[in-house]
């Protein structure tokens, strides 16, 4: 779960680059309580175990094929942001920060699409899509959570 916190990854980055990452150990029992918590959800989460409600809409009926992946922020053309898998489809209602998160050097959103370029998207695959992008949604709001729970008990270093 720490490894998921901000201020870990900033505090801790240029030795992160160096080395594999150490596991600060808490003697706060709540705060050690918070944080497998908040790690058992991120669990659920990534391996889509958890229910999840869904934020995006795929509104727009067509031949479902992803040709170009390209993402409008909120106020280019919609109220919410769109991620584009042609001229006319699109999911509606995804968050610039939910866009731009990366796992291992890779924009996740951006990647899973470009991985099916040419392909037609399933119902399965849309609806597979949505929760890929609700889940780090999710994320994002843990980790926040995970940097909350530290600077509660005391901050950092944790102990």
């Amino acid at each position: 779960t720490v490894f998921h916190s901000p201020a870990y990854r900033d505090r801790y980055a240029e030795f992160l680059k160096i080395d594999f990452p150490r596991l600060p150990l808490t003697s706060n029992i709540e705060l050690f309580r918070s944080l497998c918590e908040i790690g058992g959800r991120l669990v659920a989460l990534h391996l889509m175990e958890a229910p999840i409600h869904l934020l995006t809409s795929y509104p727009i009926a067509g031949n479902n094929t992803v040709e170009a992946v390209r993402y409008s922020a909120p106020g280019e053309g919609s109220e919410m942001g769109r991620i584009w898998i042609n001229k006319t489809q699109y999911f509606e209602g995804v968050p610039p920060e939910v866009w731009a998160f990366q796992v291992g050097g890779y924009q996740v959103c951006q990647k899973w699409l470009k991985d099916r370029k040419g392909r037609l998207l399933t119902y399965d695959d849309i609806t597979h899509y949505q929760r890929i992008v609700a889940v780090l949604a999710e994320t994002i709001r843990l980790m926040a959570a995970v940097d909350e729970a530290i600077a509660a008990r005391g901050g950092w270093p944790i102990g």
